[in-house]
C-alpha cells in the first residue's frame, strides 16, 4: 500500500521553528515530486512548497518564501519542510503530497495521487 506519513507538528510560539517531516512507504520518491499544503479553518487548502524529482529546483508560495525551506533525502524516501520564523496565520494541518509530474506552473493545485494523513501545526504564545 502506497503512503504517506507526516510527523513533526506541534505548538511553537511565534518566531520559532519546527521541521515537518514526510516519509513514503509502498513506493519511491525518486521519481516524484514533493509538495506541501495547509489548510486552516473555515480556508482552502493552499500550496505552501514544491521540490523538483531531483531536488534542484523549489518553489514556494510568497506567504512562505524566506522563512520555510523545502528539501528532501531520497536515501531515506522522505520528504521535508523547514518552518523558520513561524507566526499564528501560519497555524494549519499541514500535509506532504507527491506525483510523478514537474512542479511547473501547476504545483499548487491539489491535483496529488499521493497524500498524508496531515499533522497539526499550531503557533501560538
Amino acid at each position: 500500500q502506497s503512503q504517506l506519513v507526516e510527523s513533526g507538528g506541534g505548538l511553537v510560539q511565534p518566531g520559532g521553528s519546527l521541521r515537518l517531516s514526510c516519509a513514503a512507504s509502498g513506493f519511491t520518491l525518486d521519481w516524484h515530486i514533493i509538495a506541501w499544503f495547509r489548510q486552516a479553518p473555515g480556508k482552502e487548502r493552499e500550496g505552501v512548497a514544491c521540490i523538483s524529482m531531483t531536488g534542484g529546483s523549489t518553489y514556494y508560495a510568497s506567504s512562505v518564501k524566506g522563512r520555510f525551506t523545502i528539501s528532501r533525502d531520497d536515501a531515506k524516501n522522505t520528504g521535508y519542510l523547514q518552518m523558520n520564523g513561524l507566526q499564528p496565520e501560519d497555524t494549519a494541518v499541514y500535509y506532504c503530497a507527491a506525483d510523478d509530474r514537474v512542479c511547473g506552473s501547476t504545483w499548487s493545485s491539489d491535483k496529488y495521487p499521493y497524500w498524508g494523513q496531515g499533522t497539526q501545526v499550531t503557533v501560538s504564545a
